[in-house]
């Protein structure tokens, strides 16, 4: 069973960024579809962008140009970077995949069969 270890979330300042890293356990997952999600409480879990493993990526229209979504798949680690943070912003977010290269069919939850166990981040002043 593929594990995925989310890491990177904090406390920031609206205005402020943050990196977030995912890494895999699993090598070959990295080619498949995967992406971020993120959750704020007593909301349902939203996804935020998806790159597939062609590499083609997909924004959630809240992102609007602030955060980037990319891979290294030498070290099997996805990353979210995530600029001119608002406190709208504020989530759990984890880390996804699915078992197929593709990101077809959108950026649902339902459609992603492994997922980490998440990291905090806070915007607030």
């Amino acid at each position: 069973q593929v594990q995925m270890v989310e890491s990177g979330g904090d406390s920031v300042q609206p205005g402020g960024s943050l990196r977030l890293s995912c890494a895999h356990s699993d090598q070959s997952y990295i080619n498949n579809c995967v992406a971020w999600f993120r959750q704020a409480a007593g909301k349902e879990r939203e996804g935020v962008a998806t790159i597939a493993g062609d590499g083609r990526i997909t924004y959630a229209a809240f992102v609007k140009g602030r955060f980037t979504i990319s891979k290294d798949n030498a070290k099997n680690t996805l990353y979210l970077q995530m600029n001119s943070l608002k406190t709208e912003d504020t989530a759990m977010y984890y880390c996804a995949a699915r078992s197929a290269a593709n990101c077809g069919g959108g950026i649902f939850p339902r459609l992603f069969s492994a997922w980490g166990h998440g990291t905090q981040v806070t915007v607030s002043s």
